[in-house]
């Protein structure tokens, strides 16, 4: 059925609706048609769970919607609008037809949330950092879930059999399978969630613009918020720098290589011997140093080029 946010017509300067009657009594004769009305509720924390569209993405939709029609239909629980808030938008403005389809399967604004998480996952559109945050939004609340029906097993209160059932259908939610849920590795995955625990806003911000990658991001993270929002403030270069300055910190103090020194007496031999192992061991050392050095660099480069 074809909607529209209000009545509308056809006729240019006297559109009528279902009760409008000519003046002698019967309906004009001229063409016009009749749209059925309803009425569309939109939850703001419902539109806001999932990150807007960028501007171009906005741009992009508006153009399609005007060229091509409203061609998905938007999804409804009772009134309750769950996806399709950037199209409703653009149909109300240029008062273009939509239709709408009910999802019958929902039981509570939790399964609202699960089927948009798993919708998104889906989309080629959505970036890694969408993802991350998406997936691990979902573990929380199957957790949660998990968790109510366990403490009411063990008081002897029957639980909900639709809960209750989702909960058998979940896979057990690790991290590796909340990663493979959204396509990425865990230890991906677990920088997205140190950024979501302590990166300050404006840092949160940098990531979804693409001024700075999910791993320099983490490293940044870990400094104070005020150091957080300096660095952002100071672009790309001044972030990178940031990065660069956290791992290197982390990179653990060159150990002093001791050795037991050679018996007085020791013979020339036996002196040498000690000599080249202890040149061996700093060697060792320095090496693995060396290692680390090069992965970091290597990030930064790999960062780099991406940002190019």
């Amino acid at each position: 059925m074809v909607f529209f946010a209000k009545a509308t017509s056809n006729a240019p300067t006297n559109a009528l609706n279902a009760n409008s009657r000519h003046p002698s009594g019967t309906l004009p004769a001229h063409n016009f048609h009749i749209v059925r009305t309803m009425t569309i509720t939109i939850n703001e924390s419902l539109r806001a769970y999932i990150d807007p569209l960028t501007e171009d993405e906005y741009t992009a939709l508006e153009r399609s919607l005007l060229s091509e029609g409203c061609r998905d239909a938007l999804v409804l629980w009772g009134d309750l609008l769950v996806d399709g808030h950037n199209r409703y938008g653009i149909c109300q403005k240029h008062s273009i037809p939509f239709n709408t389809v009910q999802n019958k399967t929902f039981q509570s604004m939790d399964d609202v949330h699960l089927w948009m998480i798993d919708n998104h996952l889906g989309r080629r559109s959505v970036s890694d950092f969408q993802r991350g945050v998406l997936a691990l939004r979902k573990k929380e609340i199957v957790s949660a879930r998990l968790t109510e029906k366990q403490a009411q097993q063990a008081l002897g209160t029957p639980a909900d059999n639709d809960a209750s059932a989702q909960s058998e259908k979940e896979p057990p939610w690790t991290r590796e399978t909340i990663a493979r849920a959204a396509r990425m590795s865990s230890a991906t995955l677990g920088q997205i969630e140190k950024i979501q625990k302590t990166a300050a806003p404006e840092l949160v911000g940098a990531i979804k613009s693409g001024v700075i990658s999910i791993n320099a991001a983490a490293a940044v993270a870990s400094l104070p918020s005020e150091e957080q929002i300096a660095a952002v403030a100071g672009g790309k270069k001044e972030l990178r720098q940031a990065a660069r300055q956290v791992r290197e910190a982390r990179l653990p103090p060159k150990p002093k290589v001791e050795l037991d020194a050679p018996l007085e007496g020791a013979s020339e031999e036996q002196v040498e011997i000690y000599r080249l192992t202890v040149l061996v061991a700093e060697l060792t050392e320095e090496r693995d140093q060396l290692k680390k050095k090069v992965q970091n660099l290597a990030i930064a480069l790999s960062e780099a080029r991406s940002e190019q």
